[in-house]
């Protein structure tokens, strides 16, 4: 199986005030395409900065991330918000819903801010809406919505694009256990029939049991 994203000699600096704080060191690691793999950690310890990394929206101090085998740090600013939108999806822990909008106006919302026609996706906008089995809401805005219906959009919002990989951090620590339960199903559907590669941050051994390998982040090291 080939390897969709490649990380080499990673390294994360940050500087507060005159304190220089080392957060990821030397981290190496592969995933092959397909895979579902829960990153986990204690809080602090880098798992976070280390998804931000992978999807472009940090900068390594050193080190380098291949996606599908281009190394994005040689990529200029307007080829990485392209390799954003077009090859990684984001699902985050708030779902990030633009509140005023309806459920379809922010799946949507991927295509408009990559200069796409939107009548062109109505197939493929009611297509994703039945795999996360919303199509009853599409004219619902987020404040109709329970917790999982919203971050469910969140997740149709990360596919409408058809990116290759997946990337979501702590996807489901804002909601009760029945509703992860509905939302790691759908992550684990999404995996196995659409082939999507699938990185989630989570504290949750449970959540990472719906994957199928986990990288532990430990003093800004990765261990298998």
């Amino acid at each position: 199986m080939e390897n969709i994203i490649e990380v080499k000699d990673l390294n994360k600096t940050f500087l507060l005030g005159e304190l220089t704080v080392d957060v990821l060191k030397g981290i190496n690691m592969s995933v092959e395409k397909g895979e579902f793999i829960t990153i986990m950690g204690p809080s602090g310890s880098g798992k976070s900065t280390l998804l931000y990394l992978l999807g472009g929206l940090d900068k390594p101090t050193t080190g380098k991330i291949l996606i599908k085998g281009q190394d994005i740090s040689a990529l200029s600013d307007e080829e990485q918000s392209i390799m954003r939108r077009r090859e990684v999806g984001f699902v985050f822990q708030f779902y990030n819903l633009v509140p005023n909008l309806t459920v379809e106006d922010n799946v949507m919302l991927p295509l408009l801010l990559d200069g796409k026609k939107i009548s062109k996706y109505s197939d493929k906008l009611d297509e994703i809406l039945d795999v996360v089995e919303l199509s009853d809401r599409k004219k619902h805005t987020p404040r109709e919505l329970s917790g999982g219906q919203q971050q469910r959009v969140a997740i149709a919002r990360a596919l409408i694009n058809e990116p290759d990989i997946i990337l979501a951090d702590e996807p489901t620590g804002n909601l009760d256990s029945k509703t992860t339960e509905e939302v790691m199903n759908l992550f684990q559907k999404i995996n196995r029939e659409k082939g999507k590669t699938i990185l989630q941050v989570s504290h949750s051994l449970e959540t990472a049991k719906y994957g199928n390998r986990i990288i532990n982040v430990k003093d800004g090291r990765v261990w298998e």
